[in-house]
């Protein structure tokens, strides 16, 4: 199963790379040197954070729109799609 959620990422204040944030998965960050970087470490982060709200029977938030955010100035918003197994072997 593929699931996509709006990721905000943003220069880290003293210049060593990138943090990202999922305005819908609370708590769901991660960072990276350079954008892609932190782009798969967002991806695993959010994939981690989905999984533990399926297991815990919880639903998944709902999808926000980039038009809806409010972003600091410099922030850059990127779909990123995180692949679920829900069955080992299948995607």
């Amino acid at each position: 199963m593929k699931i996509v959620y709006p990721a905000v990422f943003s220069k880290k204040e003293d210049g060593s790379g990138y943090r990202a944030f999922f305005p819908d998965l609370e708590g769901c960050e991660a960072e990276g040197l350079e954008l892609e970087d932190a782009a798969d470490h967002a991806r695993e982060a959010a994939t981690d954070w989905i999984l533990v709200e399926m297991d815990e029977g919880n639903d998944l938030p709902e999808l926000s729109h980039e038009e809806d955010l409010t972003l600091e100035e410099g922030s850059i918003v990127k779909y990123l799609t995180m692949t679920i197994q829900l069955v080992p072997g299948y995607d």
